[in-house]
C-alpha cells in the first residue's frame, strides 16, 4: 500500500508544478537601468527581467551550488540576491558606500563582498544575507582603510583580495567561522608591488596573481605554499617602453589558460602576454588592435578572444593558442563590454554596450548568429560560473 501512495506522488506531481533545469542559465547586466536579464543557451533567448537592483556600473555576479540564486554586486554597495528561476529579487542590502565585486565560499554558504568605502570585506551568509563577518581593510600606523579589489574564493573555505592603496595581498579562512565567536583567521603580505588592481585565482585554485598598476609586473601567491610569500612574475615587462595613457583598466578574471600558457592583458599597452605557467616567466607578446581588457579562453582552450579599451572598443580579436597569431578581427559593434562562452564552448556572447544588445557568435565560424535586445548589456554570467573556483 505504501509503495502504491508513493508511486502515485511521483506521477501526480508533475501535474501541478512546472520543473526546470538551470544548467542552461544566465544573467546579463543590464547597467543603465539597475536590471538583468534572465537567458538561456539552449534557445539563445531572453526568458524575462528583473528590476530594481540599483547602481549596476560595476556590477558583477556569483551563483549558488544549485545555480538557482544569482548574487548581484552593484556599484552602490548593494548586494542582492535573485531567484533566476522565479525571476524575482528575493532580499536586497545596502552593505557599504562602494562595493566593486564579491565571491561565494567553497561550500556556498558564505558570499563575500569587497568594497572601496568604507575599504574592506564583508561576509554574509548566503541563505538570509545576514552579516557574518566584517574585515576592515586597515594598514599603516594610522590605522588608514585601503580600497579592496581582486577577491576570489579559494580551496579550503578561504578569501583572498588585494589592497590598492596599501600594496598587500590578504588571506582569510573562514573554515571556522560558523563556529560560536570564531573571527576569521588573516594572513598579511606586504609590499607586493604597488597599487595591485586586479587579480585572479587560477583554475585549480593554487595560484593567486595580482596584476600591478603602479608598476610593470605581476605578484604571485602560491596558496599551497604561503611560507614562500610574494612573489614577483613578469617583472618590468614594459621596461625601456614608452608607456601609454590607461583608458580602461584590464580584468584578469576570466583569464586564458590553454596548455601550459597563460595569456593575460598588458596594462596600457595594445599587447596580450603570454606566459609559460611551468616557471611563470614570459613566454611571447602579441600585438593586438587596442588596449586589452578581457582575454578569454574558449573552454577547450583553442582560441582566445580579446576586447579593448576605448577607442577600440568596437572590436574582437581572435588569436590561434597553437601559433599565437591573430587569425580573426570581428567588428560586431560600438562598446563591446564583456564576452561569456556558452559551458561547452561552441557559441560565445557579446554585450554590445552602445548599441543595446547581445550578440551570440559561432566559434569555429566566427558567424554572429543572432542578436536581440538588452538594456545598455555589461557581464555576462551562466550558470556554469557555480562550479568553478574564482568564478
Amino acid at each position: 500500500m505504501i509503495r502504491l501512495i508513493l508511486l502515485s506522488a511521483v506521477l501526480i506531481w508533475p501535474l501541478h508544478s512546472i520543473a526546470r533545469g538551470t544548467g542552461d542559465l544566465g544573467i546579463v547586466i543590464e547597467r543603465a537601468t539597475g536590471s538583468v536579464q534572465i537567458i538561456e543557451t539552449s534557445t539563445n533567448s531572453s526568458l524575462g527581467r528583473i528590476e530594481g537592483l540599483g547602481d549596476l556600473s560595476h556590477a558583477s555576479a556569483v551563483y549558488s551550488r544549485d545555480e538557482q540564486f544569482a548574487y548581484i554586486f552593484g556599484r552602490d554597495g548593494g548586494l542582492t540576491k535573485i531567484d533566476i528561476i522565479n525571476k524575482k529579487i528575493v532580499k536586497r542590502i545596502l552593505q557599504s558606500g562602494n562595493s566593486i565585486g564579491g565571491a561565494i565560499s567553497q561550500d556556498g554558504k558564505l558570499v563575500a563582498v569587497s568594497n572601496y568605502k568604507p575599504g574592506g570585506v564583508k561576509v554574509f551568509d548566503a541563505e538570509t544575507l545576514n552579516l557574518v563577518a566584517d574585515i576592515p581593510a586597515r594598514y599603516g600606523n594610522d590605522g588608514l582603510l585601503s580600497k579592496v579589489i581582486g577577491l576570489v574564493d579559494a580551496p579550503g573555505q578561504k578569501f583572498i583580495f588585494s589592497l590598492w592603496d596599501a600594496d598587500e595581498i590578504w588571506v582569510a579562512d573562514l573554515s571556522n567561522i560558523n563556529n560560536k565567536n570564531s573571527t576569521p583567521k588573516i594572513t598579511k603580505f606586504k609590499d607586493i608591488g604597488r597599487n595591485p588592481y586586479d587579480a585572479l585565482i587560477t583554475p585549480d585554485g593554487r595560484y593567486y596573481i595580482a596584476g600591478l598598476f603602479g608598476e610593470d609586473g605581476m605578484a604571485k601567491l602560491d596558496l599551497w605554499n604561503l611560507d614562500a610569500g610574494v612573489i614577483r612574475i613578469l617583472d618590468g615587462y614594459g621596461k625601456g617602453e614608452q608607456k601609454l595613457p590607461v583608458y580602461k583598466m584590464p580584468h584578469l578574471e576570466g583569464w586564458a589558460i590553454a596548455g601550459n600558457f597563460a595569456f593575460v592583458p598588458a596594462v596600457g599597452r595594445h599587447e596580450v602576454l603570454v606566459i609559460n605557467t611551468l616557471d611563470w616567466t614570459e613566454a611571447g607578446r602579441i600585438k593586438v588592435h587596442g588596449q586589452p581588457i578581457f582575454v578569454m579562453a574558449r573552454p577547450d582552450g583553442r582560441n582566445v578572444w580579446v576586447n579593448f579599451a576605448v577607442p577600440n572598443n568596437d572590436t574582437l580579436q581572435i588569436i590561434d593558442t597553437q601559433s599565437l597569431n591573430i587569425i580573426k578581427t570581428l567588428t560586431p559593434g560600438k562598446g563591446v563590454l564583456h564576452m561569456e562562452f556558452e559551458p561547452r564552448g561552441g557559441q560565445v556572447w557579446a554585450s554590445i554596450r552602445d548599441e543595446d544588445r547581445l550578440a551570440i557568435f559561432n566559434t569555429d565560424t566566427f558567424e554572429e548568429l543572432i542578436t536581440f535586445e538588452a538594456r545598455k548589456p555589461s557581464g555576462i554570467f551562466f550558470t556554469s560560473r557555480a562550479h568553478r573556483i574564482g568564478l
